[in-house]
């Protein structure tokens, strides 16, 4: 999800929701600690040099049950976080405590924002020698005909 996408979804929302990936809400009392803009500067298994940049939201559990991040709130530090840090309409990356730092992908499913796995890929495949794997098919998904049909020109 891009920021200009989470703007246009809080704007249109009375209360702010995250879902895990396992089915279950973020405790409803979390706070956005951080908008920020992370830049990777990086080089590739293949030796390509690439630089990945992101919006960056990190949510946070406090025992502090009596406030509620509304939307308007959120929008308000989004709007500063573009205006003092340059942030561009990137794709926006997660961080959620779980066993560890987790990272997550963000998509909206109408009422709640969901926080989406993601994977490691490499990105160079072409290059370190892995190989390819091939698609696999069924054999009967390759003739619409029966093979062993008296017209089916196999026998």
């Amino acid at each position: 999800m891009k920021l200009s996408e989470i703007k246009n979804h809080l704007s249109q929302l009375s209360s702010i929701a995250f879902k895990l990936p396992d089915g279950s809400l973020v405790p409803s009392h979390f706070h956005v600690t951080e908008v920020g803009k992370i830049t990777k500067h990086f080089i590739d298994c293949g030796g390509t040099v690439r630089n990945e940049t992101v919006v960056n939201f990190q949510l946070w559990n406090a025992n502090d049950y009596n406030h509620r991040l509304h939307p308007e709130k959120l929008l308000s530090i989004i709007n500063l976080s573009e205006k003092v840090l340059g942030i561009e309409d990137l794709d926006i990356e997660v961080e959620y405590q779980g066993t560890t730092i987790e990272k997550f992908g963000l998509e909206f499913d109408g009422s709640k924002f969901i926080l989406a796995t993601k994977q490691t890929d490499c990105l160079a495949k072409d290059q370190c020698g892995i190989p390819v794997e091939k698609p696999k098919l069924r054999l009967s998904d390759l003739n619409d005909e029966p093979c062993c049909a008296p017209d089916g020109n196999c026998c």
